[in-house]
């Protein structure tokens, strides 16, 4: 999955600087679906990758994560 993402990133990348470095007619559809594929494909296939093995509950402040945090930090100051 990580090779798949740095592919479509490459793919990405390298559209964009076609678009500004050739001298087509079509250079800014180049860019725009360059930037299109970065946010539509790259960035959601990276973000599900990084979080699909982990719990959201455990970055969310609720009670109990705030009382952890609380003696975590009186540890630190003695």
């Amino acid at each position: 999955m990580k090779y798949i993402i740095w592919f479509f990133f490459l793919v990405c990348l390298s559209s964009i600087v076609c678009g500004y470095a050739l001298d087509v007619s079509f250079s800014q559809k180049l860019i725009g679906f360059g930037v299109l594929g970065l946010f539509f494909i790259v960035i959601p296939l990276f973000s599900w990758y990084r979080w699909k093995d982990k719990n959201p509950k455990d970055y969310m402040l609720t009670k109990e994560n705030l009382d952890k945090m609380r003696k975590s930090e009186k540890r630190r100051k003695s």
